[in-house]
Protein backbone atom coordinates (compact mmCIF):
# COMPACT_ATOMS: atom_id res chain seq x y z
CA UNK A 1 0.00 0.00 0.00
CA UNK A 2 1.30 3.46 -0.97
CA UNK A 3 0.20 6.18 1.42
CA UNK A 4 0.10 9.77 0.28
CA UNK A 5 -0.43 12.78 2.51
CA UNK A 6 -1.81 15.88 0.83
CA UNK A 7 -1.03 19.17 2.59
CA UNK A 8 -3.40 22.00 1.65
CA UNK A 9 -4.46 25.41 2.91
CA UNK A 10 -7.36 26.32 0.64
CA UNK A 11 -10.26 25.01 -1.43
CA UNK A 12 -8.46 21.86 -2.50
CA UNK A 13 -9.24 21.74 -6.21
CA UNK A 14 -5.87 20.07 -6.91
CA UNK A 15 -6.30 17.65 -3.99
CA UNK A 16 -9.72 16.72 -5.36
CA UNK A 17 -8.34 16.08 -8.89
CA UNK A 18 -5.45 14.01 -7.51
CA UNK A 19 -7.67 11.82 -5.33
CA UNK A 20 -10.16 11.41 -8.19
CA UNK A 21 -7.35 10.43 -10.57
CA UNK A 22 -6.39 7.50 -8.33
CA UNK A 23 -9.95 6.39 -7.45
CA UNK A 24 -9.61 3.05 -9.22
CA UNK A 25 -6.27 2.22 -7.55
CA UNK A 26 -6.69 0.02 -4.50
CA UNK A 27 -2.97 0.20 -3.70
CA UNK A 28 -3.03 3.94 -2.92
CA UNK A 29 -4.45 5.58 0.18
CA UNK A 30 -4.72 9.31 0.91
CA UNK A 31 -4.83 11.40 4.04
CA UNK A 32 -5.45 15.15 3.81
CA UNK A 33 -3.91 17.62 6.27
CA UNK A 34 -4.90 21.28 6.38
CA UNK A 35 -3.38 24.11 8.39
CA UNK A 36 -6.63 26.12 8.34
CA UNK A 37 -9.83 24.91 10.05
CA UNK A 38 -11.99 26.56 7.40
CA UNK A 39 -10.02 25.13 4.42
CA UNK A 40 -12.47 23.82 1.82
CA UNK A 41 -10.16 20.89 1.17
CA UNK A 42 -11.31 19.22 4.42
CA UNK A 43 -14.93 19.15 3.22
CA UNK A 44 -13.90 17.93 -0.25
CA UNK A 45 -11.85 15.11 1.30
CA UNK A 46 -14.74 14.10 3.58
CA UNK A 47 -17.10 13.91 0.57
CA UNK A 48 -14.62 11.54 -1.10
CA UNK A 49 -14.42 9.46 2.11
CA UNK A 50 -10.76 10.39 2.54
CA UNK A 51 -9.33 10.71 6.03
CA UNK A 52 -8.69 14.39 6.78
CA UNK A 53 -7.31 16.40 9.68
CA UNK A 54 -6.80 19.99 10.71
CA UNK A 55 -3.46 20.77 12.36
CA UNK A 56 -2.59 24.27 13.62
CA UNK A 57 0.43 25.94 12.02
CA UNK A 58 2.70 25.09 14.99
CA UNK A 59 2.02 21.34 14.57
CA UNK A 60 3.76 21.39 11.19
CA UNK A 61 7.02 22.56 12.76
CA UNK A 62 7.00 21.11 16.30
CA UNK A 63 7.13 17.43 15.27
CA UNK A 64 3.43 16.70 15.77
CA UNK A 65 2.66 16.37 12.05
CA UNK A 66 5.86 14.41 11.44
CA UNK A 67 4.89 11.95 14.18
CA UNK A 68 1.44 11.65 12.63
CA UNK A 69 2.96 10.93 9.17
CA UNK A 70 5.21 8.24 10.64
CA UNK A 71 2.28 6.65 12.50
CA UNK A 72 0.30 6.58 9.24
CA UNK A 73 3.35 5.17 7.38
CA UNK A 74 3.08 7.89 4.74
CA UNK A 75 5.35 7.41 1.69
CA UNK A 76 4.87 10.71 -0.15
CA UNK A 77 3.75 14.25 0.67
CA UNK A 78 1.99 16.33 -1.96
CA UNK A 79 1.59 20.07 -1.46
CA UNK A 80 -1.61 21.23 -3.13
CA UNK A 81 -2.02 24.91 -2.36
CA UNK A 82 -0.17 24.62 0.94
CA UNK A 83 1.05 28.04 2.02
CA UNK A 84 3.48 27.16 4.80
CA UNK A 85 7.16 26.41 4.33
CA UNK A 86 7.65 22.70 4.96
CA UNK A 87 9.60 22.05 8.15
CA UNK A 88 13.23 20.88 7.94
CA UNK A 89 12.44 17.78 10.03
CA UNK A 90 9.76 16.64 7.59
CA UNK A 91 12.02 17.35 4.59
CA UNK A 92 14.85 15.29 6.10
CA UNK A 93 12.63 12.26 6.70
CA UNK A 94 10.90 12.61 3.31
CA UNK A 95 13.87 13.59 1.16
CA UNK A 96 12.80 13.81 -2.52
CA UNK A 97 9.31 12.69 -1.51
CA UNK A 98 7.74 16.10 -0.92
CA UNK A 99 6.30 17.46 -4.16
CA UNK A 100 4.86 20.91 -4.79
CA UNK A 101 3.11 22.60 -7.69
CA UNK A 102 3.64 26.30 -8.35
CA UNK A 103 1.33 28.30 -10.66
CA UNK A 104 4.15 29.93 -12.65
CA UNK A 105 7.26 29.06 -14.60
CA UNK A 106 9.88 29.15 -11.88
CA UNK A 107 12.27 30.76 -11.17
CA UNK A 108 9.89 33.59 -12.20
CA UNK A 109 7.27 34.62 -9.65
CA UNK A 110 8.39 32.33 -6.83
CA UNK A 111 9.03 32.95 -3.17
CA UNK A 112 7.08 33.98 -0.10
CA UNK A 113 3.74 35.57 -0.88
CA UNK A 114 3.79 34.43 -4.49
CA UNK A 115 0.73 32.22 -4.72
CA UNK A 116 -2.64 32.25 -6.44
CA UNK A 117 -3.84 35.56 -7.86
CA UNK A 118 -0.63 37.33 -6.71
CA UNK A 119 1.33 35.24 -9.25
CA UNK A 120 -1.17 35.77 -12.09
CA UNK A 121 -1.32 39.51 -11.41
CA UNK A 122 2.50 39.68 -11.71
CA UNK A 123 2.36 37.77 -15.02
CA UNK A 124 -0.19 40.26 -16.43
CA UNK A 125 1.65 43.33 -15.08
CA UNK A 126 4.88 42.14 -16.73
CA UNK A 127 3.01 41.55 -20.01
CA UNK A 128 4.28 37.97 -20.27
CA UNK A 129 3.09 36.10 -23.37
CA UNK A 130 3.36 32.74 -21.63
CA UNK A 131 2.78 31.34 -18.16
CA UNK A 132 2.41 27.86 -16.76
CA UNK A 133 3.21 25.54 -13.91
CA UNK A 134 6.27 24.10 -12.24
CA UNK A 135 6.08 20.80 -10.38
CA UNK A 136 9.11 20.43 -8.16
CA UNK A 137 10.62 18.70 -5.15
CA UNK A 138 10.62 20.80 -1.98
CA UNK A 139 13.61 22.05 -0.09
CA UNK A 140 13.92 24.54 2.77
CA UNK A 141 13.18 27.57 0.58
CA UNK A 142 9.96 28.58 -1.12
CA UNK A 143 9.83 27.35 -4.73
CA UNK A 144 13.51 26.48 -5.08
CA UNK A 145 13.57 22.67 -5.20
CA UNK A 146 14.62 20.63 -8.22
CA UNK A 147 12.12 20.83 -11.08
CA UNK A 148 10.25 17.71 -12.15
CA UNK A 149 8.11 19.23 -14.91
CA UNK A 150 7.18 22.58 -16.40
CA UNK A 151 4.22 23.11 -18.73
CA UNK A 152 3.18 26.30 -20.48
CA UNK A 153 0.08 28.08 -21.71
CA UNK A 154 -0.07 31.14 -23.98
CA UNK A 155 -1.26 34.38 -22.39
CA UNK A 156 -3.13 36.98 -24.42
CA UNK A 157 -2.52 40.73 -23.97
CA UNK A 158 -6.20 41.01 -23.04
CA UNK A 159 -6.14 38.26 -20.34
CA UNK A 160 -6.99 39.35 -16.81
CA UNK A 161 -5.18 37.80 -13.82
CA UNK A 162 -8.31 35.65 -13.28
CA UNK A 163 -8.19 34.41 -16.90
CA UNK A 164 -4.48 33.60 -16.54
CA UNK A 165 -5.36 31.73 -13.34
CA UNK A 166 -8.03 29.67 -15.13
CA UNK A 167 -5.56 28.67 -17.88
CA UNK A 168 -2.89 27.73 -15.35
CA UNK A 169 -5.38 25.76 -13.23
CA UNK A 170 -6.23 23.59 -16.27
CA UNK A 171 -2.52 22.69 -16.55
CA UNK A 172 -2.35 21.95 -12.82
CA UNK A 173 -5.37 19.63 -12.92
CA UNK A 174 -4.04 17.80 -15.98
CA UNK A 175 -0.36 17.39 -15.11
CA UNK A 176 -0.16 17.13 -11.33
CA UNK A 177 -1.96 13.76 -10.92
CA UNK A 178 -0.01 12.28 -13.86
CA UNK A 179 3.38 13.39 -12.53
CA UNK A 180 2.50 11.94 -9.12
CA UNK A 181 1.52 8.67 -10.78
CA UNK A 182 4.83 8.55 -12.63
CA UNK A 183 6.84 9.25 -9.47
CA UNK A 184 4.95 6.53 -7.59
CA UNK A 185 5.67 3.96 -10.29
CA UNK A 186 9.37 4.95 -10.39
CA UNK A 187 9.49 4.62 -6.59
CA UNK A 188 7.82 1.20 -6.77
CA UNK A 189 10.41 0.03 -9.32
CA UNK A 190 13.25 1.21 -7.07
CA UNK A 191 11.70 -0.63 -4.11
CA UNK A 192 11.44 -3.80 -6.18
CA UNK A 193 15.16 -3.82 -7.00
Amino acid sequence: MIKIAIFASGTGSNAFKIIQHFEARTDIEFVVLANRKEAGVLEKAAKLNVENHYFPKAAFSNGEVLDFLKTKEVNFIILAGFLLLVDKGILEVYENKVINIHPALLPKYGGKGMYGINVHRAVVENKDSVSGITIHYCNQHYDEGQYILQATTPILKTDSPEEVGAKVLKLEHFYFPRVIEQLISEHSLEEAH
